[in-house]
């Protein structure tokens, strides 16, 4: 992807720190205002392969994420240009408007803006795989309103029967903010990749720059307006870093697992994962067909002790259980610690529960479930906590604009809520 690396400017008007959808949005919209922007981004903006090897360097370097206790949930996290836009789905749900508009924040006009900008609509029937369509007619059967999930893909460039949005689309069909991110530079935004960001610097309780390490170097870049979107595991972290208090606690994770059954009468296992499925909102869970690569799907039987299944990917129907879990964990020096409570088991209950219906109906069978892992961490500096409708916290010029942010239980896809608070704050900035 584009870069503009040296020089490393000493001022600029806007410091963004991290680049996924939310940081990407802010900079791709003021860099077209003409401020003067730079992106700190930790990991690499090198182009996307589709590889196996790439996306466990993305989504996998030790002490990135985090898995301590008997019961915590492993937290995996993008370190790329994109942030975990690179390595996700791709699936598309609008915001909770009225959750937002609750504190201060309208994202309906938002919304409707990104519809024009980028592609979110269900795939053609032509890129539902045959594992996908086959668990949505076995959960049409039983009653349920299984349906099309509405994705970031553009269908003329998808690859039928590929697998790669879990690696990273090599070809530019799945959006990531890295096409933002594109636009940014193209508008004199300054990428600096590789750029670990260790603190915010404060004066008098006014944003004056970042501190950061580049090439081996400790360095900093001046600025008074400075987003920090390094995720909702990151942003807590440089938060306290940088002297603010109380961030970190009575976070989300939405965790997920993956319930997987053998059928005879199909050899698959390549097509968009997530292109289908259901979401039971008032239970707090979701349900939907999860295709995986062969590999991480070998890691998936080999974790739930069934290496019996190692070789039956082409085989195998995935579901994927998401959940919305309660807010609750900390942070200790590790990283964020947080274990499932009794409500949130019970939900995993019911949700596995109608993943091993609809897979035996669908004709499956020697079903078994994974761990759970965690999706989505959020809600570790929350608006109306730690910053306000402007996304501002307590520091003059400090704004966050990531999933730490969110502000109540979430077991939603966020990307597309992280886009609007993205533009939501390149509006109120100035």
């Amino acid at each position: 992807m584009a870069t503009a690396e040296n020089p490393i400017p000493s001022l600029v008007d806007v410091i963004v720190i991290g680049s996924g959808p939310g940081s990407a949005t802010v900079a791709r919209e003021l860099a077209r205002k003409g401020y003067s922007v730079a992106v700190l981004e930790w990991g690499s903006a090198a182009p996307l392969k589709g590889t196996l090897a790439q996306m466990a360097g993305i989504a996998a370097i030790p002490f990135k994420g985090m898995f301590i206790e008997p019961d915590a949930s492993l937290l995996l996290r993008g370190i790329t240009a994109g942030g975990s836009s690179a390595i996700n789905y791709a699936t598309a749900m609008p915001p909770p408007f009225d959750s937002f508009r609750r504190y201060g924040i309208e994202l309906e006009s938002h919304y409707s803006a990104l519809q024009q900008d980028i592609p979110i609509q269900p795939l053609p029937d032509e890129l539902i795989g045959p594992m996908a369509s086959r668990l949505m007619h076995s959960a049409q059967q039983l009653g349920l309103s299984w349906h099309k999930l509405d994705k970031m893909i553009a269908p003329e460039l998808c690859r039928s029967g590929c697998w790669r949005c879990t690696y990273g689309c090599p070809f530019g069909a799945k959006w990531t903010a890295r096409m933002f991110l594109d636009d940014a530079v193209a508008a004199d935004a300054r990428l600096i990749s590789n750029a670990k960001v260790s603190r915010v610097l404060i004066k008098e309780k006014r944003a004056i720059g970042v501190e950061f390490k580049h090439q081996g170097k400790i360095q900093q870049i001046n600025s008074d307006k400075v987003v920090l979107a390094a995720g909702g595991i990151g942003t807590p972290q440089i938060l306290a870093a940088s002297g603010i208090k109380n961030v970190g606690r009575n976070f989300f994770v939405d965790p997920v697992v993956a319930v997987m059954g053998s059928i005879k009468d199909m050899q698959g296992g390549r097509e968009v994962p997530m292109a289908t499925g259901l979401q039971l909102q008032g239970e707090g869970i979701m349900l939907a067909d999860m295709t995986l690569p062969k590999p991480l799907f070998q890691g998936f039987a080999t974790q739930a002790g069934r290496v019996d299944r190692l070789f039956s990917h082409s085989s195998t129907l995935t579901l994927m259980v998401k959940i919305r879990d309660q807010l609750g964990g900390h942070f200790n020096q590790l990283g964020p610690v947080k274990s499932l409570t009794l409500q949130d088991k019970e939900k995993f209950k019911r949700g596995i529960f109608l993943a091993r219906d609809i897979l035996g109906n669908a004709g499956a069978s020697s079903i078994f479930s994974s761990w759970h892992f965690a999706a989505h961490p959020g809600g570790t500096a929350k608006l109306g906590e730690i910053v306000d409708n402007k996304l501002q916290t307590e520091v003059d010029g400090l704004h966050v604009c990531d999933a730490s942010v969110i502000p109540e239980e979430w077991g939603l896809p966020p990307t597309v809520t992280l886009l609007c608070l993205g533009k939501h704050l390149s509006e109120v900035m100035y």
